[in-house]
């Protein structure tokens, strides 16, 4: 069975597209990507990069979420009402409450800063993310 990784997204989508894309180019077929929009213009942009499946919505995410083997996305899908509200409490809960494996990216809009980490560009991010932290979740596959 192949391993299912959700990528999480809202507003645009772009981050999430530029995961999915060099998701699919590592991994091809052999993962399953699922693409969860807080909203249908960030899903519909995650399916056109590549994704298996996609949703939208807190429902969607809820339940999906739950039986992942790993959730990536930027580190405020863990957050409560950020992302302009678009992150539900309850999207925030399951996402930080599913078994999987979280792979988050220190990028937020919110009054946050993270110490210790250091600015990189989206590409820099997505690229250590898929070659290193999710290489190492993954290494069977």
């Amino acid at each position: 069975m192949r391993k299912r990784i959700c990528i999480i997204d809202g507003q645009g989508g772009g981050i999430g597209a530029t995961l999915i894309k060099y998701l699919k180019a590592t991994y091809g077929e052999s993962v399953e990507l699922i693409a969860l929009g807080t909203n249908a213009i960030a899903t519909s942009r995650m399916i056109k990069a590549g994704a298996n499946k996609g949703a939208s919505g807190e429902n969607a995410i809820c339940r999906t979420v739950a039986e992942a083997d790993c959730i990536v996305g930027p580190i405020a899908i863990t957050w409560a009402n950020s992302m302009l509200g678009e992150v539900t409490p309850r999207m925030a809960e399951a996402a930080t409450s599913s078994p999987a494996i979280k792979i988050l990216l220190p990028l937020t809009q919110e009054r946050v800063q993270i110490v210790g980490v250091v600015k990189e560009p989206l590409p820099h991010l997505v690229q250590a993310a898929v070659e290193k932290n999710i290489k190492e979740v993954f290494k069977d596959v």
